[in-house]
């Protein structure tokens, strides 16, 4: 090794943030840390949110509240779904009430053409079957 390009080693003491110290050799003779064996979870074998400088604050306050932003968003769409399938129902029943209206005029129709093909019709059948058309339902 060349002389006098290398730092000198001391012996310098660890604190860590638990009040645990501990000594070892480097170039400083004081070394402050966050963790070390005592506490840090891998050795300990708790769970424990290591936080520097808010960095766990910081995500929770951007993005904590996604979940409830999606769960809203989900329910949103969930009751649009229902209020266009409701509106398609009452589409659709208010087509089944015309088509039934409609079979039921063409019904009376053919009725009232048998029984004048019958004979059996009397002249207020036909009068009231002629009537019956020129009325219209109100919708």
């Amino acid at each position: 090794m060349r002389k006098g390009i290398h730092p000198d080693y001391v012996d310098s003491k660890v604190v860590c943030s638990c009040a645990n110290t501990f000594m070892t050799r480097s170039t400083s003779p004081e070394l402050h840390v966050e963790l070390c064996n005592k506490c840090h979870p891998f050795y300990t074998g708790q769970q424990k949110f290591v936080d520097t400088g808010g960095r766990v604050q910081r995500f929770s306050d951007k993005f904590g509240n996604a979940a409830q932003a999606a769960l809203d968003k989900e329910a949103a769409v969930k009751q649009a779904r229902v209020k266009a399938a409701e509106e398609s129902a009452e589409v659709a029943r208010k087509a089944r009430e015309v088509k039934d209206a409609e079979k039921a005029k063409n019904a009376a129709k053919h009725e009232v053409a048998e029984a004048v093909k019958s004979g059996d019709a009397t002249a207020d059948v036909t009068e009231s079957a002629e009537e019956s058309p020129a009325e219209e339902t109100a919708e």
